[in-house]
C-alpha cells in the first residue's frame, strides 16, 4: 500500500487532518456541506443514482431481488401454485464438471433441471438425452416464492454452463 497525495483548493497541499472525534464531519456529510458563512452549500447532498435529481423511489426486493417478473405476489394465506414446477436447459460443463451426489463429477453436454416443490428448489443434471438424473451437490435450498424459480434457474445456468472451458 502506498501513500496518497491529498491536495486542497487550487492544488496546494492540504493540511494534515486528524480523525473527527465529535462527528461534525459525518453530520456535515449527512446534512450537506456548509459554506464558510454557515449557510448550506449548493449542490447534491446524497450519492443517489438518479439522473433527474429526484430521490430514488423505494424498491421491493422480495426474495433478495431475484424475482424478475412483474406479477404481484399472491395474497397472504393464498395457496401456493399446485404441484411441482421445473425449468430445464442444456448446458456444457466446464473442465471441473458438475459434482453430483450419486455419480460424482459429470462432464460434457448435460441437461440442467431446476425443480421447485414443497418450498424447496433442487438442481439436477443428466447427460444429454440420458434417462438418469443426478442431484447437484449443494443444489438444494429453501425458496419461499415459487415465482423466483425462473431467476434461480437463470443463475444456475450462468454458473454451470461453461462451453468455453
Amino acid at each position: 500500500m502506498g501513500e496518497q497525495a491529498v491536495t486542497g483548493a487550487g492544488g496546494t497541499p492540504a493540511p494534515e487532518r486528524t480523525p473527527d472525534a465529535t462527528g461534525e464531519d459525518a453530520a456535515a456529510a449527512a446534512g450537506g456541506a456548509a459554506a464558510a458563512d454557515g449557510a448550506a452549500a449548493p449542490g447534491p447532498t446524497s450519492a443517489g443514482m438518479t439522473a433527474d435529481g429526484t430521490p430514488a423511489a423505494p424498491t421491493d426486493v422480495s426474495g433478495a431481488g431475484m424475482s424478475a417478473d412483474a406479477t404481484p405476489p399472491a395474497p397472504a394465506g393464498a395457496p401456493a401454485a399446485p404441484g411441482p414446477r421445473e425449468r430445464t436447459s442444456d448446458i456444457t460443463a466446464g473442465p471441473g464438471g458438475v459434482m453430483t451426489d450419486e455419480a460424482g463429477v459429470v462432464t460434457g453436454d448435460l441437461t440442467l433441471r431446476t425443480e421447485y416443490a414443497d418450498g424447496q428448489v433442487t438442481l439436477r443434471v443428466q447427460y444429454k438425452d440420458a434417462d438418469e438424473w443426478y442431484a447437484v451437490t449443494g443444489g438444494r435450498v429453501p425458496l419461499a416464492d415459487p415465482a423466483a424459480l425462473d431467476a434461480v434457474h437463470t443463475v444456475a445456468v450462468a454458473l454451470l454452463n461453461r462451453p468455453e472451458g
